[in-house]
């Protein structure tokens, strides 16, 4: 998910400024992104610069409170309506690190499945938990569903890379 779209998202409910913005991005992604504010209010400053937001008032401290355009509503319904597809994702670096360590010489790739295995079990230990504990509402369940479901493939694909390394011995 773009930072952009995301924001557009929020507005949606109705003008808000910069630190409004980053806690509500954070409470819908169940802090599972963690948003620099500064960022925002890039992203902001682009955003009005493309004409998908508008400055509006301050509030009482100061802060530029901002309101999405037609051309940001347009935008983010096309997002919304816009399936996402493999090729709009960021490379999977696991993928590159076990191609690269199966390519290498002098490398034991058992031990890289091993140690990849350890740190995605911890991290599902933890989603699980996190989940368990949760107290934000449906957005983060989901959140956290997802991360579950993709590090218990990680784990799946690990055994996969695992058994076809042991076959090709």
């Amino acid at each position: 998910m773009s930072i952009r779209h995301g924001l557009l998202a929020l507005l949606s409910r109705g003008p808000r400024h910069g630190y409004q913005l980053r806690v509500d991005f954070e409470a819908s992604t169940g802090a599972t992104w963690p948003l620099n504010v500064g960022q925002v209010y890039t992203t902001l400053a682009r955003m009005e610069r493309d004409g998908l937001v508008e400055p509006g008032e301050t509030d009482d401290q100061g802060r530029v409170v901002y309101a999405l355009t037609e051309a940001g509503r347009a935008e983010m319904e096309r997002w919304f309506t816009t399936p996402v597809v493999p090729s709009d994702r960021p490379r999977d670096e696991l993928v590159i690190k076990l191609a690269m360590a199966v390519a290498a010489k002098e490398v034991d790739v058992a031990e890289v499945i091993r140690r990849q295995r350890t740190a995605t079990m911890r991290t599902l230990q933890q989603l699980t938990r996190a989940k368990r504990d949760s107290t934000e509402g449906r957005a983060q369940l989901l959140v956290l569903d997802s991360m579950i479901f993709q590090a218990e493939a990680e784990q799946r694909w690990l055994d996969h890379c695992e058994a076809v390394l042991k076959e090709a011995r």
